[in-house]
C-alpha cells in the first residue's frame, strides 16, 4: 500500500501551487515515495468522514497504514524523518534543518498569510490601505531578517536542500504577485531554485492537473 493525501477538488487558487497539499506532494517526490490522492470537496471536508482525519475539517491529511496524520508541517516532518534525502545525517545540520521548517511555519508565513487574507477581510473598509501598510512592514521586516541570513547561499543553511528548505519557499511562494518579495534578490532566486526542483516541477504539474479537471468539470 502507497500513502494517501486529500487534496482540494477544486483548489481556490485555481493549480498555482499554492494550497497545502502542494507541500505534501513535492516531500513526497523529493523522497520518490508513490503516493495517491482523493479529492475532497468543501462539503465533504466538514463530514464526520473528514473530520475524523482533520479535525479542522482541512487538507491536506496523510494516511499510511494505521497512521493518520493532518498538518502539512508534521506530515511533511514525518516524511522526512522516514525517507532519505530531506534531512541531512548529521545531527546538528539535522537538527538545523528540522528549526528551519519550524520557522518557515511559525515565524514567517504568519505576517504572509495576514497580508495575503486582509483584502478578503476587511478590503473594503476606507481604513484598510493604512492597514495594509502596517501588514507589508512587518512581512518586510521577515524578509529582510531572512535576507541577511540565507546572504549568497543557495540554501537556508550553506548546505545540501532540506525539509526547511522545502518549506520556506513555498511559504515564500505565498507573495507571489504581492511586488514585495521581488524587491529581494537572492529570496527570489532561492525561491527560483526550489520551483526549478524536478520534484517540485512534478508535484505543481500533478496539482496543476486537479484544476485543471476541476475547471473542466465546472466545479
Amino acid at each position: 500500500m502507497v500513502p494517501i493525501i486529500t487534496a482540494f477538488e477544486s483548489s481556490p487558487d485555481g493549480g498555482q501551487g499554492l494550497a497545502r497539499d502542494m507541500r505534501v506532494r513535492w516531500a513526497l517526490e523529493e523522497v520518490g515515495q508513490p503516493y495517491d490522492v482523493r479529492l475532497v470537496s468543501f462539503e465533504a471536508m466538514k463530514q464526520p468522514a473528514h473530520l475524523a482525519l482533520h479535525p479542522f475539517g482541512q487538507i491536506p491529511t496523510f494516511e499510511d497504514g494505521d497512521l493518520a496524520l493532518f498538518e502539512s508541517g508534521s506530515i511533511v516532518f514525518h516524511i522526512a524523518q522516514h525517507h532519505a534525502g530531506l534531512l541531512p545525517e548529521e545531527p546538528n545540520a539535522r537538527a538545523r534543518a528540522i528549526n528551519w521548517l519550524f520557522a518557515a511555519l511559525n515565524t514567517v508565513e504568519p505576517p504572509i498569510v495576514e497580508l495575503e487574507q486582509s483584502r478578503y477581510m476587511v478590503g473594503g473598509r476606507p481604513w484598510y490601505g493604512d492597514l495594509r501598510a502596517v501588514l507589508e512592514d512587518r512581512v518586510r521586516c521577515r524578509l529582510d531578517q531572512l535576507a541577511r541570513r540565507l546572504g549568497d547561499a543557495e540554501w537556508l543553511d550553506g548546505g545540501a536542500f532540506s525539509a526547511g528548505d522545502l518549506m520556506m519557499v513555498m511559504v515564500l511562494r505565498r507573495l507571489d504577485g504581492m511586488g514585495i518579495r521581488e524587491d529581494y534578490s537572492n529570496l527570489s532566486a532561492y525561491v527560483a531554485s526550489g520551483e526549478a526542483r524536478p520534484a517540485y516541477r512534478r508535484a505543481f504539474a500533478a496539482q496543476k492537473a486537479v484544476a485543471a479537471s476541476a475547471r473542466s468539470q465546472g466545479l
